[in-house]
């Protein structure tokens, strides 16, 4: 079973091109294109329970095998808690990085009519979010108009349901500190926040976890999964919390 210091040493993959999609020195996509004309575009989110002590790097590696099998990749960097992240930048970050896709596709050949969000861990539970986002109301937090669509989301080890994973201590305290307190403090940012109280999603998603992760135990993404009420599918790999972002485990079939 891989451990985190596997994650840290998986080889490091440079992009074709880094765009800032803001100010801060956080807010940057990193670019990886196929050498042919992509079939989709994949927005990859990398976990690290929201912490800024953990960055894209890791994930240069499966960004640039999904390349391999002709899609398009956005890796996201974001402000994550220690670096200006937390309540709300985190989920502005990714929504603004989502968004500033529409801007640059015409430019790089990214096709949005069937754009994927990839996760890993605390990315997964992003990546869930900006599925969410349509949702969202002009009276709730963190609602922004006309946000980008998303067409199918692939969930890898990733944390849906924020209250469920600050009881059973998923990311030791990070979730109520992202979201700025405890679920009965800030019932509020938990509402629009937790992508398990926006169900049924309206788009497929699938779920991939390890059946032995001791960070996000299967049984927990189950329980989301089986309260979906929409196209949900939780796929059980062999091994831990990293495989299933391993260029080498990755399966491209778990793309929907």
């Amino acid at each position: 079973m891989l451990s985190g210091q596997d994650y840290l040493d998986f080889r490091v993959e440079s992009s074709d091109y880094r765009l800032p999609y803001g100010t801060h020195p956080a807010q940057f996509i990193d670019l990886f294109l196929p050498t042919t004309p992509p079939k989709t575009t994949i927005l990859l989110i990398h976990g690290g329970c929201w912490q800024a002590e953990f960055d894209l790097v890791p994930l240069g590696q499966l960004a640039r095998a999904l390349t391999k099998h002709g899609y398009a990749v956005a890796s996201v960097e974001y402000r994550r808690l220690g670096n200006g992240g937390g309540w709300p930048n985190t989920f502005l970050d990714v929504g603004a990085a989502a968004d500033f896709l529409g801007g640059i596709s015409a430019e790089y050949d990214l096709p949005l009519d069937r754009l994927i969000t990839m996760g890993h861990s605390a990315g997964g539970h992003l990546a869930l979010w900006l599925a969410c986002r349509a949702q969202l109301t002009a009276t709730q937090p963190l609602y922004t108009p006309n946000p980008q669509p998303i067409h199918a989301v692939v969930s890898l080890a990733g944390i849906p349901d924020m209250a469920a994973a600050v009881t059973r201590e998923i990311c030791q305290d990070s979730p109520q500190n992202l979201l700025d307190g405890l679920p009965n403090e800030k019932p509020d940012h938990y509402a629009v926040g937790s992508p398990v109280n926006f169900l049924p999603l309206g788009v497929p998603h699938v779920h991939i976890n390890g059946k032995d992760d001791p960070i996000v135990p299967i049984d927990y993404v189950r329980e989301f999964v089986e309260k979906a009420g929409d196209e949900a599918r939780l796929i059980a790999v062999e091994g831990g919390h990293f495989e299933v972002v391993s260029a080498d485990f990755f399966d491209p079939s778990w793309i929907p």
